[in-house]
């Protein structure tokens, strides 16, 4: 049974997730823990259920959610992973930083440790996430998906009633429309973790969200 953890961190309340299994080991997506407080959350949650984390996944490269991609390094010896076609941010992050949260980094993102493409599949303890490709809010965004337990962490790509925003470099509507779709071929019932806001479903998306045409 996979087993989800949020933390809402950094003044853009982001949603960095813990997924975890009966094997005790984990995946971190999205770390955009900003302060010393927030890591510290996340760290003594991972310590007080003996977890072992084993990937830091990026649903894509913009700086609220990998922010704390230092600390996980620091702590876990964990690079971040993400979409090949989000390197061009990787490249820009002081930039995209610096018009998140103003000012500059004070830690360097860490080097990438793979840049992952639609056809791998990311496995951790007896759980397996797919790469869906989802490009439109940003050119490598990407849904992680368990099957087994009808998960989708969906980054900025959904939200609950919403979706992501477009006007940014390398953002695209006419892409999101198009992945949106793509993703309202999964199941009703599937569980969507957002990047941002309270979790949801894809059926209840399909029905309600004014961005989706399904």
């Amino acid at each position: 049974m996979l087993t989800v953890k949020t933390f809402t961190v950094n003044p853009l309340q982001e949603n960095c997730y813990v997924a975890s299994d009966e094997t005790r080991e984990c995946v971190i997506i999205d770390c955009g823990a900003y302060t010393a407080a927030e890591r510290r959350t996340i760290s003594d949650y991972i310590t007080l259920n003996k977890l072992f984390p084993k990937r830091h996944l990026l649903t894509h490269a913009h700086a609220d959610h990998c922010v704390g991609s230092g600390f996980v390094y620091n702590e876990y010896g964990l690079r971040p992973e993400l979409h090949l076609s989000d390197a061009p941010l990787v490249e820009a992050y002081d930039a995209i930083y610096g018009f998140t949260f103003g000012g500059v980094p004070a830690e360097p993102l860490p080097d990438v440790g793979r840049y992952f493409t639609e056809a791998d599949a990311i496995s951790f303890g007896t759980h397996t996430l797919s790469v869906l490709a989802v490009p439109g809010h940003t050119p490598g965004s990407v849904v992680l998906y368990c099957e087994a337990e009808k998960t989708a962490f969906t980054g900025d790509t959904l939200f609950c009633g919403s979706v992501g925003r477009t006007d940014l470099p390398g953002g695209s509507m006419f892409m999101l429309i198009q992945s949106l779709r793509a993703l309202c071929q999964l199941d009703d019932d599937t569980a969507v973790f957002p990047g941002h806001g309270e979790a949801t479903t894809i059926g209840r998306e399909c029905a309600t969200n004014p961005f989706i045409d399904r």
